[in-house]
């Protein structure tokens, strides 16, 4: 007798069948559907709960047809339950939302349409089924950036998602076809088990073609311009790519996690286009006035910190940031409108304090002693001692010193060091209290930090003083950004370097015609 399916095997095919329906009416305010749309995404969450229910009283579970598998562990169970509360929140927004508009009943199916590919990417269990739902998550995004067919904006957009998220397929199927050559096998668990032994050269070339699919999902260094375009959609989708759908290469990466850590290039890879394009993206983010804009490129460095998570084998903790990233990014954007109104209420005329040398020197100093005594503290009952865990940790502390620095410019001395005690004092404890409930929760079904060479020592360093150095640089940012030295600076960080406008010229400026 086969297996029952869990739960959540069944949350896509209960989405998919609501946007069945509501393809039917596509028109303004069709009856029922944006109900229904709500309805089917809360099922889709409470099918998803139920799998994690399942999984507590019966272990791991599996779903085969050839080569399409679905996978209920610790990893999919935890996405899943993700996908289906922001989904549900998201729907339950767009009915208020989208009330009235032309192509009403056409956004709720395809909005169902793509959650349900969505739903079906964190339960991959095989490559085939991986594959798969990466191309359909890209086919229903680009219908629904393409929501206002007529403006040139959302053209633009769609064109440039299109070619990267392609490109980012393009090398996902060459990886799977590759390592299928390499292990006879697409299901991913027996990939995870045959690459303890080694990759030969295919499945090394496999392993960075996955790099490179993870950092076209991404939108990592240099081709991320197509993330910061995409405000032209209905903010639901904004919602819904930058709190679920952006998060995809990092799913790729954690679900293949131990044939990608058996790659040391591919680990040192990640490790230097993931740091840079965090340190790009958050500094870019601090010359934007736009909120939706700010959202983008604050997202953009996010998803390039994944990635150094990553790189350095943090695994479980790259997980945790992408649950912990998806409820910030989903609020933030459907909240976007309210902060614009409360910042527009609040006059406060005047330039920024900016911290002096000594503010700054004090705050990253103390920050600095705290936090290498509460790691000592850890170390001593057990907790994460790897160096990657310590160095991306300090890396952490660098930010919340900025922060301190930046938000008490102005504050006397010793209202400045207390604030800065307590701050680092709770973002350490913070820190190693998440990565020992990381570990817990999905520790097992990840692997261990690799012990570090040569190289991963040199890319460690690296990225402590990297992240040290621009730390200090936004600490400063009021003293120097306005200094008429470095305006030019300002004006083409706000501008991303240009980048997006290269790739505009590379591509011709994107004159596709949409698709209705």
């Amino acid at each position: 007798m086969p297996p029952i399916p869990p739960p959540t095997a069944f949350a896509p095919l209960v989405l998919l069948a609501a946007a069945l329906y509501a393809a039917r009416v596509p028109g303004r305010r069709p009856k029922i559907v944006p109900r229904l749309s709500e309805a089917a995404a809360i099922l889709a969450f409470a099918l998803a709960f139920a799998g994690v229910l399942r999984l507590i009283a019966g272990g791991v579970a599996h779903v085969a047809a050839g080569p399409f598998v679905l996978q209920l562990d610790a990893i999919s169970a935890s996405l899943a339950l993700l996908v289906g509360f922001i989904g549900w929140v998201v729907m339950r927004y767009a009915r208020s939302y989208l009330d009235g508009e032309a192509r009403e009943g056409a956004f709720h199916a395809l909005m169902l349409a793509t959650l349900a590919a969505v739903m079906t990417l964190v339960q991959s269990g095989s490559l085939a089924v991986l594959t798969l739902a990466f191309i359909a998550v890209g086919l229903g995004l680009r219908k629904l950036l393409l929501f206002y067919p007529d403006r040139p904006e959302a053209q633009r957009a769609a064109a440039k998602f299109t070619l990267v998220w392609g490109m980012g397929d393009a090398a996902l199927v060459l990886a799977a076809a590759l390592l299928w050559t390499a292990f006879g096998t697409g299901d991913i668990a027996a990939l995870s088990q045959a690459a303890q032994h080694g990759l030969p050269v295919s499945a090394e070339i496999a392993v960075a073609l996955l790099v490179v699919a993870a950092g076209l999902k991404t939108a990592a260094f240099p081709l991320h311009g197509w993330l910061t375009e995409v405000m032209e959609a209905p903010t639901p989708v904004s919602a819904l790519l930058h709190a679920g759908i952006i998060n995809g290469g990092g799913v790729l990466l954690i679900r293949l996690a131990e044939v990608v850590q058996q790659s040391p290039g591919a680990m040192a890879a990640l490790i230097l286009l993931g740091g840079f394009t965090a340190l790009f993206g958050a500094a870019v983010m601090l010359t934007q006035s736009a909120v939706k804009t700010a959202l983008a490129w604050s997202t953009i460095a996010q998803m390039g910190f994944m990635l150094l998570q990553c790189g350095l084998g943090l695994w479980a903790l790259a997980l945790l940031h992408v649950i912990a990233h998806a409820f910030y990014k989903a609020h933030a954007f459907l909240g976007s409108g309210d902060a614009v109104h409360a910042v527009a209420e609040v006059h406060r005329p005047g330039p920024v304090a900016a911290p002096g040398f000594g503010a700054v020197g004090k705050s990253f100093g103390l920050a600095l002693i705290l936090y290498a005594g509460v790691a000592a503290v850890f170390e001593l009952i057990g907790g994460p001692h790897s160096p990657q865990a310590l160095a991306l940790g300090a890396i952490l502390i660098f930010g919340v010193a900025y922060l301190v620095a930046q938000g008490l410019a102005d504050a006397a001395p010793r209202a400045l060091t207390k604030r800065t005690a307590l701050a680092s004092l709770g973002a350490a404890l913070a820190y190693f209290s998440f990565h020992l409930i990381a570990g817990a929760l999905w520790g097992a079904h990840l692997p261990a930090p690799p012990v570090p060479g040569a190289l991963e020592w040199a890319l460690i360093l690296l990225a402590l003083v990297s992240f040290g150095v621009v730390a200090v640089a936004q600490a400063l940012f009021p003293l120097w950004a306005h200094h008429p030295s470095t305006a030019g600076l300002r004006v083409h960080l706000a501008n991303g370097l240009y980048l997006n406008a290269l790739l505009d010229r590379l591509i011709g400026g994107l004159k596709t015609a949409p698709t209705p």
